[in-house]
């Protein structure tokens, strides 16, 4: 269930939905059909590790955050 952004192509209304599959979305300032889905960029707040795969010591060959291998 995402949430998309979308811009009414009728009156220029920026808005966002909770879309389920494909249901019709409409503008809520002028009730028209008309709309295009923004591109939007994905973020989060309150990660508390690195997502897997990712190193955010700076090292790249062990967890450390300085060492022989990498300086």
């Amino acid at each position: 269930m995402p949430i998309y952004e979308y811009e009414c192509n009728k009156c220029g209304e920026e808005f966002e939905r909770l879309v389920f599959g494909r249901a019709e979305v409409r503008c809520p300032a002028c009730d028209s059909d008309d709309v295009r889905k923004k591109f939007s960029v994905f973020g989060m707040s309150g990660v508390e590790r690195p997502f897997a795969g990712t190193n955010s010591s700076g090292c790249s060959t062990c967890s450390s955050s300085s060492c022989k291998t990498c300086h």
